[in-house]
């Protein structure tokens, strides 16, 4: 997988929906705005998938490197 900086606010709202998730209290409205944070971020840079931003923020926020 290519290697990109990961904007902070996106780290921001994959914790803020993983700790949600971790708790059983996932929102509709937390997951939306994560998944339209993914999707106006790689829209606005040119030939990032959505896809693979979502999967490195996921791995950033899961599994850090420590």
């Amino acid at each position: 997988m290519a290697e990109f900086d990961i904007p902070s606010h996106l780290i921001e709202l994959e914790r803020a929906a993983y700790v949600e998730e971790q708790a059983g209290a996932l929102t509709l409205a937390t997951a939306s705005a994560v998944q339209a944070a993914y999707r106006q971020h790689a829209a606005a840079t040119e030939g990032l998938s959505r896809l693979a931003l979502e999967m490195a923020t996921k791995r950033a926020v899961r599994h850090p490197e420590g």
